[in-house]
């Protein structure tokens, strides 16, 4: 194991069976998370703050939701710092101007180099720690370059190479719909999640391309959708 003399300690003393899992306080990680505390995982949530213009409320949700189906084995989220601000400048992310809407397509909310930065820390916060294992929820619809089977293989190849380490990237979800996601997931508070990309007095947007990824997502459950939209307050004038 490399040498990190002042990592801190754990919640629960690292197990075999123990995973970390890339935990943004959305349906699908939340879901993710639930299904390896559901199979007697040790379970480690890992949030990294980037500095994008949601992450307050999405860290927040996040923690609302590990505390609503709080249990053992699940150890308490981690928070890493990943600031983005002096590279990503004035991208919408950063300022939350020019949001992708509800009419983009999902190419739209492309954002450089997402998965590489979030795993090479969380990768070495796992080595750090013993923790053999990370889990991202990423779906069998996931357009993007850096969520391919060849790209996690080669990226976790890399990260053996770099540091002597080994940390196993695991994607249960890779050729899972939403649809097939979100039927595992119907009896959990899902209602605590957060996925917006714009949010506006503590509540979704409505109006953002994430806000219309978790409308349609929702539709497949016979409860509905639970989420309040700014969107929806204004038009009923609550």
């Amino acid at each position: 194991m490399p040498k990190f003399p002042n990592s801190p300690p754990l919640t629960f003393a690292t197990k075999p069976n123990t995973i970390a899992v890339l935990f943004s306080g959305g349906v699908d990680s939340a879901i993710l998370l639930t299904e390896f505390l559901q199979a007697g995982r040790v379970v480690i949530p890992i949030y990294i703050r980037t500095g994008s213009v949601w992450q307050e409320r999405e860290l927040r949700a996040a923690r609302e939701f590990l505390a609503a189906i709080a249990q053992r084995p699940l150890a308490q989220i981690v928070t890493l710092e990943m600031p983005l601000s002096d590279v990503y400048g004035d991208h919408w992310s950063m300022t939350g101007c020019g949001v992708p809407d509800t009419s983009s397509p999902d190419e739209a909310v492309f954002l450089p180099g997402r998965n590489p930065i979030l795993l090479i820390k969380a990768m070495l916060w796992c080595q750090a720690h013993g923790v053999k294992e990370i889990a991202l929820a990423t779906l069998a619809s996931n357009p993007f370059d850096d969520s391919t089977p060849a790209f996690f293989a080669q990226f976790q190849a890399t990260m053996k190479e770099a540091t002597g380490e080994w940390v196993q990237i695991v994607r249960p979800f890779e050729n899972q719909s939403k649809r097939d996601v979100m039927q595992l997931g119907a009896s959990l508070p899902l209602e605590l999640t957060f996925s917006c990309l714009s949010p506006a007095d503590d509540f979704h947007c409505g109006r953002c391309n994430k806000c219309a990824e978790r409308q349609r997502a929702f539709s497949f459950l016979a409860t509905g959708d639970p989420t309040r939209y700014v969107a929806n307050l204004q038009l009923h004038g609550a």
